[in-house]
């Protein structure tokens, strides 16, 4: 069997590009694996493409040298959008070697120690803040919004929400996001344009976020637990801020990104609420450091961005340091299967990560799409992944191509 084409695909869905990276051989097999370049990855396909192409020729099954290859032609230039690239190619690898298998991926894996996996609902009011025309759901502008979702939450069965952190005090409802440098709407002007750039909170941020994981908790019920995201948006001083401020709460973990795994282990010892992590880091070197220091409760793993394969071997190192992983998985539905396997067979599992607010027309870009009962997902059957990109005619316009 030998590789004769590999090609990437692309759909417009609104806020966010869906990209697929699509490995063809002389056999008819096909492989397929999700990856994303809409956030911090810009160019991500014109990195895949020459790494892609020198893999004509080869035979797709030896998946552990065709990586190694990539990885020690790459070495000088570690980490970033190289180990994306890499990993969107072993994750279509490891997709097609299943299929030539004819069995699920993570039964080439070991096997499942779990059939269905416990979900929190993602990114929860976060896309219905500005791109709630696009849902087709209306604008979340109000902590009496924050309720009513936190109910929807419970009512669809979920156990679990994560959010970010919103304000209501101008015309516009508007995510606080300093540590990426995006500007504050124009209707805040006592931000002048800009949030904080030196990433401290400041009381009126502290009470926003305070009253809206109340109103979410307060709408959802107890038995719906709420997690925090604050991603890059504090220096360690201000995550001490908001930790302090909000350890009462009870949620069941803050999300925090540093790279710095001494000042995490700080914050992780100050506050009684769990610390989640580590979902910006590449390979088993850059967990090295935040493993050793325990500096958080659980280490995120972002499938797409680091490869099964390499997820599988993260994951297995921090099972000696008694931390459970979980997966980033904020894509779309090929990413939620591929997410899904590695759930599948790792035992030391916490919880995944899926977005529920999405176009309309989510379902149309799969084969078959994820089967999610009760806040809980049902483990695909199928061979490989479970699902293909769906390519026929009668995809959405802005679908996929040919």
């Amino acid at each position: 069997m030998k590789i004769i084409k590999i090609d990437d695909l692309h759909c417009d869905a609104g806020w966010r590009i869906f990209s697929f990276l699509k490995i063809v051989t002389d056999e008819g097999l096909i492989g397929y694996s999700e990856y994303n370049e809409s956030y911090g990855s810009k160019g991500l396909t014109a990195v895949i493409r020459p790494l892609a192409d020198s893999l004509v020729g080869e035979d797709p099954r030896a998946v552990e040298r065709i990586t190694a290859t990539l990885y020690g032609q790459t070495r000088q230039a570690p980490g970033g959008m190289i180990s994306q690239a890499i990993a969107a190619i072993e994750n279509a690898l490891v997709d097609l070697k299943a299929k030539a298998l004819d069995v699920p991926v993570y039964e080439m894996l070991g096997g499942p120690v779990r059939d269905e996996i416990r979900l929190y609902w993602s990114h929860c009011g976060t896309y219905r803040l500005h791109h709630h025309e696009v849902l087709g759901v209306p604008q979340l502008n109000s902590l009496d919004g924050c309720r009513k979702l936190g109910k929807e939450v419970a009512e669809s069965g979920f156990t679990a929400l994560k959010t970010n952190m919103f304000l209501f005090d101008g015309i516009e409802p508007q995510m606080y996001m300093a540590g990426f440098s995006r500007h504050s709407h124009a209707n805040s002007p006592e931000n002048h344009g800009l949030w904080d750039l030196a990433l401290n909170p400041d009381d009126k941020i502290k009470a926003a976020v305070r009253g809206q994981l109340m109103a979410l908790q307060d709408g959802a019920g107890q038995e719906v637990k709420v997690l925090l995201d604050m991603n890059f948006n504090f220096k360690t001083e201000g995550y001490l801020a908001m930790v302090r401020e909000l350890d009462d709460l009870g949620l069941m973990w803050f999300e925090i990104d540093s790279y710095d795994p001494d000042a995490l282990r700080d914050i992780r010892r100050s506050c009684r609420t769990p610390i989640a992590s580590c979902e910006s880091l590449y390979g088993r070197r850059q967990y090295k450091s935040f493993l050793e220091h325990h500096a958080v409760d659980v280490a995120i793993i972002d499938v797409p961005w680091n490869g099964i394969l390499e997820s599988l071997k993260i994951a297995a190192m921090a099972e000696p340091y008694e931390i459970n992983v979980a997966p980033h998985n904020f894509y779309g539905h090929l990413s939620t299967l591929m997410s899904a396997h590695f759930c599948a067979v790792i035992p030391h599992l916490r919880i995944m990560e899926i977005d529920v607010d999405d176009v309309p027309w989510k379902d149309d870009l799969v084969t078959v799409p994820p089967t999610i009962e009760n806040g809980y997902l049902k483990l695909p059957t199928g061979p490989g992944w479970g699902a293909d990109p769906d390519e026929e005619p009668g995809a959405p316009a802005g679908g996929l191509p040919d």
